[in-house]
C-alpha cells in the first residue's frame, strides 16, 4: 500500500509540475506576444537631440559700445538692456530734429496767419472798389450839368481800374497763401509732418542705443566687446529661451512608414537617465533627409555608388511643464520611443496665431509720437488750427 501511495504521490507531483510548466509557458507566451506587439507598434531611436530657438541680439543702429550688462550663462528677461552704445551723436541729432520741428510749427503758424491777413487785405481792396465805383457814379451824374469836368471823370475811371487791379492781386495772394495750408491743420500740415517724421527717426535712433533682449532666456555666444565700434545689424550675442524646446529625432527611411502627426512619444535623456521620462508629440517632418540639405550633398551618380540608409528629422514637441521641472539644454542626446501604432489624424492644423513674437519694441513709436505732440504744443501758440476755409471769391 505504501508503495502504491508513493507512486500516486509521485504522479500528482509530476502533474503539478506539468501544469505549472504549462502556466509558466502560457504566461511567457503572453508576455512575448505583448512584447512583440509593443515592439511592432513602436519606433525607437537614440539619434535624437534637443533643439530650440537661438535668438540673435543685433543692433539697429551703429555706435561705440560703452557697457555690456549680460554675459554667457546669464539669464535675462525680455526687454532687459544688454548692451549700451555711446548716445552723444544720437542726442545731438535728436535736439536738432526737435528744433527743426519747432521751426516748422512756427512757420506753419505764420502761414495760417498770412491767410487771415490776405482775407483782410482782400476785404480792404473790395471796399476800395466799391468806393471807386461810387465816386465814378456821382461824377458821371454831375457831368451832364457841367459841374464836373471830363478830366475828373477820367481820373475816377482810372481810380476804379486801379482798385479792381489791387483787388485781383489781393485775390491771387489769398489763393497762393491758402494753397499752402488748404484743407489742413497745424498737426497735419506737410511741413510739420515731415519734420515730425524726422524727429521720430532721431528719437528711435537715440532709444536704440540701448539694445534690449527680444526674449527671455539664457545668454550664449557673446561676441561684442567693450569699446567696439559696431554697425547696424551686427550680431552681438545669442539668447536661447530654454522653456520652448523640441527634439529632432532622425529616423531611418524604413521607420517612417507608420509615423503620423499627433502620435504620442516617450523620451529619456542621457542627462537624467531612465529615472525621468518626458512626454511628447510628433508635430512635423522635415522637408528632406539630412544629406539633401548638406553643404556638400552626396553625388550618387557615380560608378562606385554604395547605398546608405537615409534619415529624416522628425520634430517632437515636449511638454513644457516637464521641461521646467527637469531643464534641458540644446544639443543633449535623447532616446525616443514613438507609438507608431496609434491612430491619429494625419492633417496638420492651420496656425491660428503667431508662432513666435516679441512685444519689447511695441512702445517705441508711441513714445516718439508723444514727444512730437509735446513739441508741437509748445510751439503751436496754444491753438490747434483747424481746416482752412476756401478763399472768398470776388462778387461779380
Amino acid at each position: 500500500m505504501s508503495t502504491e501511495k508513493q507512486v500516486r504521490n509521485e504522479g500528482s507531483k509530476q502533474s503539478a509540475k506539468f501544469a505549472l510548466t504549462g502556466i509558466v509557458g502560457v504566461a511567457l507566451a503572453v508576455v512575448a506576444g505583448a512584447w512583440y506587439v509593443e515592439q511592432a507598434n513602436t519606433e525607437r531611436t537614440d539619434d535624437a537631440y534637443v533643439d530650440g530657438n537661438a535668438v540673435l541680439v543685433t543692433s539697429q543702429v551703429g555706435g561705440t559700445v560703452t557697457s555690456i550688462a549680460a554675459d554667457n550663462t546669464d539669464h535675462v528677461l525680455a526687454g532687459a538692456v544688454l548692451v549700451t552704445l555711446n548716445p552723444a551723436d544720437r542726442d545731438v541729432d535728436l535736439e536738432r530734429a526737435k528744433a527743426a520741428l519747432a521751426k516748422a510749427t512756427r512757420q506753419v503758424r505764420a502761414q495760417f496767419s498770412q491767410v487771415d491777413q490776405s482775407h483782410a487785405e482782400l476785404a480792404l481792396r473790395q471796399n476800395d472798389v466799391r468806393k471807386a465805383k461810387a465816386d465814378l457814379y456821382r461824377r458821371t451824374q454831375l457831368a451832364t450839368s457841367g459841374a464836373v469836368s471830363q478830366e475828373e471823370i477820367n481820373h475816377a475811371q482810372e481810380a476804379l481800374a486801379n482798385a479792381k487791379a489791387a483787388e485781383d492781386a489781393a485775390q491771387q495772394a489769398l489763393v497762393q497763401r491758402t494753397a499752402m495750408v488748404d484743407s489742413s491743420s497745424l498737426r497735419k500740415h506737410p511741413d510739420v509732418v515731415a519734420a515730425a517724421s524726422n524727429l521720430c527717426d532721431a528719437y528711435l535712433a537715440a532709444m536704440r542705443t540701448r539694445i534690449v533682449a527680444p526674449v527671455s532666456g539664457t545668454v550664449t555666444r557673446r561676441s561684442v566687446q567693450l569699446g567696439e565700434r559696431i554697425n547696424a545689424g551686427a550680431a552681438l550675442m545669442t539668447v536661447v529661451p530654454l522653456n520652448a524646446l523640441w527634439v529632432n529625432a532622425n529616423l531611418k527611411e524604413s521607420q517612417l512608414r507608420h509615423i503620423r502627426l499627433g502620435q504620442a512619444v516617450e523620451l529619456t535623456s542621457d542627462l537624467y537617465g531612465s529615472a525621468v521620462t518626458y512626454r511628447g508629440t510628433v508635430t512635423g517632418f522635415d522637408a528632406g533627409t539630412g544629406s539633401a540639405f548638406a553643404v556638400l550633398p552626396a553625388q550618387n551618380a557615380t560608378g562606385n555608388w554604395i547605398k546608405i540608409t537615409q534619415r529624416v528629422p522628425v520634430r517632437i514637441a515636449i511638454d513644457r511643464d516637464e521641461v521646467e521641472q527637469h531643464p534641458l539644454r540644446l544639443g543633449l542626446s535623447m532616446h525616443v520611443s514613438i507609438q507608431s501604432g496609434q491612430t491619429v489624424s494625419a492633417d496638420r492644423p492651420s496656425p491660428t496665431s503667431k508662432l513666435y513674437s516679441t512685444t519689447v519694441f511695441d512702445d517705441e513709436l508711441q513714445n516718439a509720437d508723444a514727444l512730437v505732440d509735446s513739441v508741437i504744443r509748445q510751439n503751436g501758440g496754444g491753438i490747434e488750427v483747424s481746416a482752412v476755409p476756401a478763399p472768398a471769391r470776388r462778387p461779380m
